[in-house]
């Protein structure tokens, strides 16, 4: 009896640690490569989604006192995780019709995942949650016949963007005729400063939206405005690097690009923009410093 009341005392000890570890989330678990996650709906497949998969997930990001700050739908191929705890790794725990909450770190998140600066509403250092909805998993050769498909099937779909942008034009009586380029270009409010140059850094606001109004993204509600350098490769689609060309520092202005200065007759990589889709892109410069100047 004697030797038994210390192991006790240590057994106890044991757990309570352990619990404390696994518990430092309440209602969470931790999985072996670090995320937390709290497991809200069971699907049926067990098939889970791995690196080169394509997968539809409805996505929403939240700081841990659970303010949203990001919801909607999205469909794009996995990445293999960059890092030990990336949310890929998130994506490749859930199988078809499940849903879950991770927990991550929103440094490496915005900064190595989505390559930018972490919002000011984040504290450096800090966690945040990730709700994920698996709503569909393709493996890629599935997703690439699905895909020639329906390409072949909208093939007719230009002419029909022209026509549904005229009428957009015309109902809206929008007074503006297209540049050359076919760009519609509406000044909202004149700029006085630095007129955009090659290798200018640019710091804008902008919001995208599809002619029927809804918005597609918003750095205005992201409340981060986007920064890059003019010119530099793959940082905005090709209509929009001619629009911002066009601006001075401190110019509001709406711009309106066909799809062939969009995305094309592919649409975006993450399917979220159908292919001939007209866009409306309205875009506030708010700064424009020289190399060296920033």
């Amino acid at each position: 009896m004697r030797t038994s009341i210390p192991l006790l005392i240590l057994s106890v000890a044991v757990l309570v640690t352990g619990c404390g570890r696994l518990s430092k989330y309440p209602g969470f678990k931790k999985a072996k490569h670090g995320i937390y996650y709290q497991l809200h709906t069971m699907g049926e497949d067990t098939l889970k989604a791995y690196a080169g998969d394509y997968i539809t997930v409805n996505l929403s990001y939240l700081t841990m006192d659970d303010s949203l700050f990001f919801k909607g739908t999205r469909k794009f191929q996995v990445n293999r995780p960059a890092y030990e705890g990336a949310i890929d790794e998130c994506f490749n725990m859930l199988s078809k019709d499940e849903s879950a909450t991770f927990i991550i770190q929103a440094d490496s998140f915005f900064t190595a995942t989505l390559r930018t600066n972490l919002p000011r509403f984040i504290a450096p250092g800090s966690p945040m949650k990730v709700d994920v909805e698996m709503i569909e998993i393709q493996k890629e050769d599935e997703y690439v016949k699905e895909k020639e498909a329906f390409l072949s099937w909208i093939e007719d779909f230009g002419d029909y963007e022209k026509v549904i942008l005229q009428q957009f034009i015309r109902e809206e009586k929008l007074d503006v005729s297209p540049l050359p380029s076919g760009i519609y270009y509406l000044n909202l409010k004149p700029g006085t400063g630095k007129k955009v140059e090659l290798g200018d850094t640019i710091t804008l606001n902008y919001e995208g939206r599809f002619l029927n109004g809804k918005f597609f993204d918003s750095t205005i509600k992201r409340m981060q405005p986007f920064q890059f350098v003019y010119g530099t490769e793959w940082q905005v689609i090709k209509g929009l690097e001619e629009a911002i060309g066009m601006m001075c520092e401190g110019e509001k202005a709406l711009f309106i690009l066909p799809s062939e200065l969009g995305f094309g007759n592919r649409g975006s990589s993450n399917s979220f923009i159908p292919p001939f889709t007209s866009l409306i892109f309205e875009v506030e410069l708010l700064k424009v410093s020289s190399p060296g100047k920033i």
